[in-house]
């Protein structure tokens, strides 16, 4: 089923509570900037106490819906711009025009907070089993997750400098020989990779 399916049965006041609610489980799955944990976790945040209280799963709905609208008008703004460039003569974008299909852990309408929150998560619940197994780049990566969140984004110089220093050492852990010689590697640098893009997020973002 679509998006827009499972979001009529969230609306519908017909249908009992617990089915309303996994329809939004249903949404999450097909739309969720932050990861499907993190997702759910931050429309609780937004809108409160969805599981049980209908006016809070009909907030964290349009709290949803709004960011997934917001990002598909970006899209077609996108792709307006490389139809344009492309007429000009333009084929290939340039390395520093921004691509919203590149774009990772973006929550469209509150970027920061939504990165942010996904940190925090990630710091209660995923930290503490992957601390005992970070190199130095993971602890790079801890590091920079803990100034961000306690600084609410900014980054100072030198943690910015950190962070890319991670991120570039990451990417060189997700190229596909390193998944054939060691998937287990490649699954810890691709899920510290996405945390380091959350922290990206978070300490541009206004």
């Amino acid at each position: 089923m679509s998006f827009s399916a499972y979001a009529r049965q969230v609306r519908d006041p017909a249908l009992p509570h617990r089915h309303r609610v996994s329809a939004l489980r249903s949404c999450v799955q097909l739309y969720r900037p932050i990861g499907f944990y993190a997702t759910l976790s931050f429309l609780e945040e937004q809108a409160g106490p969805f599981q049980r209280d209908e006016a809070a799963l009909l907030r964290a709905l349009d709290v949803l819906a709004a960011s997934r609208l917001a990002r598909r008008a970006e899209f077609r703004r996108y792709a307006a711009a490389r139809g344009a460039a492309k007429r000009r003569g333009q084929r290939s974008p340039r390395p520093e025009d921004p691509n919203p299909h590149h774009v990772c852990g973006y929550w469209y309408g509150a970027p920061r907070q939504a990165a942010l929150h996904a940190l925090t998560v990630w710091q209660r619940e995923r930290r503490p089993a992957l601390r005992p197994s970070l190199d130095q780049v993971g602890t790079w990566v801890d590091f920079c997750v803990r100034a961000c969140v306690a600084a609410g984004g900014p980054l100072t110089p030198a943690q910015r400098q950190l962070l890319a220093a991670a991120v570039d050492a990451l990417d060189e852990r997700i190229r596909p020989e390193v998944w054939r010689d060691d998937p287990a590697g490649y699954d810890r640098a691709r899920d510290l990779l996405r945390v380091a893009r959350f922290v990206e997020v978070a300490a541009e973002a206004g």
